[in-house]
């Protein structure tokens, strides 16, 4: 009996010291180590004038500047920088006065999603007032759900499957109540049984049946932060994982020769897209690390698409060749000729994003 134990624990280490071989996540080229290259980006986005969405509010900020703000404190969280968490929170305090002007007002679910980041700052620092503004948020998203329970925010759009579901994993892990992961949950499966096309991928939204970049980057984003907190049992979690891997595995086959994604993911025509790109990214990197994806074939993959995304930075730390916010239009040239923007939260979020999935 005790040989047996002692050869499965020789079994284990051994199959732990094959994972720590892979070279696939470490031994990263000079200039695109993860660790140096996120502390660039998160450095970068302290002095970065605040991105506004004025339909949401008088100066309401913008979502992608809330998914850049949040991604840098994840990321000084997994590399311990308690000073760079110190300087993030101190950009937030003008939030906290009353009225403050940045806080958007509009019952949508791109002026929801801001609650996620005072979330952010509470699960960090353990600050009440941070825990009561971004309740306040995730509690009003569900504050009159729709007969089938779900929000009535709903509106069938693919970056929902992201903002929803970002604002109510936070509220989730500030609590530990279920109630917000269950109701992510929810959401996310009706999405994925309307909009799922059947080789994996998504439409805009149903009467645009285009498969954009980074549409399907928040969707991609979506599914992979749900999966990383729902438990083996859940009930919703094996129908999200399937459609997870059926979409990581269509992915795969358009990844271009340079590592990149496109701005259409099938136009082999379209431009190299850098804010998908980096959203797939994080998508398979957390899918290996997590054993949701095949190492060997998703590994490499993962590497080859982050060298390539280093490439297109700025020494200052700006993302280049960054699709600009996109409305849906049912027109091909639309998405083709969309202008390409550097530093774009949109960009800049989901590097900060896979950086902190290769370090943590």
């Amino acid at each position: 009996m005790r040989a047996r134990v002692l050869l499965g624990l020789c079994a284990l280490l051994g199959a732990g010291a094959a994972f720590a071989q892979n070279t696939n996540f470490t031994d990263w080229p000079a200039g695109t180590d993860p660790r140096e290259v996120g502390k660039r980006i998160a450095e970068r986005f302290i002095p970065t004038p605040h991105m506004e969405i004025p339909n949401l509010g008088p100066q309401a900020l913008h979502y992608s500047h809330v998914a850049t703000w949040t991604g840098a404190l994840q990321f000084a969280a997994v590399t311990k920088d308690e000073d760079l968490v110190n300087r993030l929170a101190a950009r937030f305090e003008p939030f906290l006065a009353p009225e403050a002007p940045r806080v958007p007002r509009g019952d949508h679910v791109d002026a929801d999603v801001f609650g996620s980041l005072p979330l952010e700052l509470y699960l960090q620092l353990h600050r009440y007032q941070y825990r009561i503004m971004g309740l306040a948020f995730a509690d009003g998203q569900w504050d009159r759900p729709d007969p089938d329970g779900l929000t009535h925010q709903t509106r069938w759009w693919i970056d929902d499957m992201y903002m929803i579901t970002a604002l109510q994993l936070a509220a989730y892990r500030a609590t530990g109540d279920a109630k917000y992961r269950d109701r992510a949950a929810r959401e996310m499966v009706a999405y994925l049984d309307k909009l799922q096309q059947p080789g994996g991928l998504f439409f805009h939204a149903p009467d645009v049946q285009f498969y954009w970049g980074r549409g399907d980057g928040w969707v991609a984003v979506g599914m992979t932060d749900m999966l990383r907190e729902l438990p083996a049992g859940h009930a919703q979690r094996k129908r999200i994982l399937a459609a997870y891997r059926k979409m990581m595995a269509t992915l795969l086959t358009h990844q271009a020769p340079s590592g990149m994604w496109r701005q259409l993911i099938d136009h082999p025509e379209s431009w190299e897209e850098s804010s998908s790109t980096a959203m797939f990214t994080y998508a398979f990197v957390t899918g290996v690390k997590n054993g949701w994806l095949d190492e060997a074939t998703y590994g490499p993959a993962a590497r080859k698409a982050w060298i390539a995304l280093t490439g297109h930075l700025t020494p200052e730390g700006d993302l280049r060749e960054v699709c600009v916010g996109t409305g849906k239009k049912n027109d091909l040239q639309y998405y083709l000729d969309r202008p390409r923007s550097v530093g774009d939260g949109h960009g800049q979020a989901p590097m900060l994003w896979s950086a902190t999935a290769l370090v943590r």
